[in-house]
Parts: C-alpha cells; structure tokens; sequence
C-alpha cells in the first residue's frame, strides 16, 4: 500500500484506546493477469481470509449489498460488537469483492455506501467510522 494509506489507517488506529484497538490483518491479493480465472483467485481469496479469522468468531463481510448505516446507528453497532465477549472481525475484499463463500459464512454484512470506493481508500474510512463511533459513545467531541 502506499504511504498515504498506511498513514491514514495509522492515524485514527491509534486513537482508538484499548479496550476496542485496531488490528489490521494484511492477506495480499493473487495475481491478475488479463487472462485470470477471477472466480478461482475469488475463491482463493476467500480461503485465506477464512482461515485467518479464528474459529468461532463472527466476523462482518463489507459488501455494497450489506445493511446501511448512519452513524448513530453505526455507534449502537459499536455498542453491541463491545459487549459481545470476543473479537469483531470486520473483512474487506480484494478488488472484485469478497468470495460468495466468505458472504454467505459472514455474521453480517455492511455496505460502507453505494458508492465505489479505491480499494486502498476503504481501509482508511473503516478505521475513521471506527473512531468516530467511538468518540460519538464516550461523548468525544470528534463527532461534531
């Protein structure tokens, strides 16, 4: 990734206090060539976010058909996700999305927007929202 994202995503990740951290886990997208079989490398791709999520826990697919959220709503998430008594694992795709696999297996689904965002770009906005809900339910004044 370049600089700019790695300092975005940094910036609000160490904001977060300890009780609800961010930790990001890296699984490197495949190959695509022209002539790549994208229903394979999704497959693929799909595997390895998987088996990197522990077992038993839930974990949210960000995909453009999940539940929308404001961010009041996206604080009560928060809320919840706090005092579930393990990990949240939220899970961005590679550059076609996620694996119908890794949809049909994710606790939920969440669509940051209709819009389409630069893959690099979604890491930074998760993070944001992340802080901005926080903030918003610890009576921060971020949230403005």
């Amino acid at each position: 990734m370049p600089a700019w994202v790695n300092d975005g995503y940094q910036e609000y990740a160490k904001r977060m206090p300890p009780e609800c951290a961010l930790k990001l886990v890296e699984i490197p997208a495949e190959k695509r060539t022209k002539n790549s079989d994208i229903k394979k490398i999704l497959y693929t791709e799909g595997q390895k976010i998987l088996d990197a999520i522990p077992k038993g826990e839930p974990f949210i697919a960000l995909d453009i058909n999940g539940r929308k959220w404001d961010t009041v709503q996206f604080a009560e998430e928060l809320k919840q996700w706090k005092t579930c008594g393990h990990n949240i694992h939220l899970v961005i795709g590679g550059p076609e999305g996620l694996s119908p696999e890794c949809i049909e297996k994710a606790s939920r689904r969440w669509s940051l927007s209709p819009l389409t965002f630069p893959h690099p770009l979604v890491r930074i906005i998760l993070a944001e929202q992340l802080y901005r809900a926080w903030s918003l339910l610890t009576h921060r004044p971020y949230h403005r």
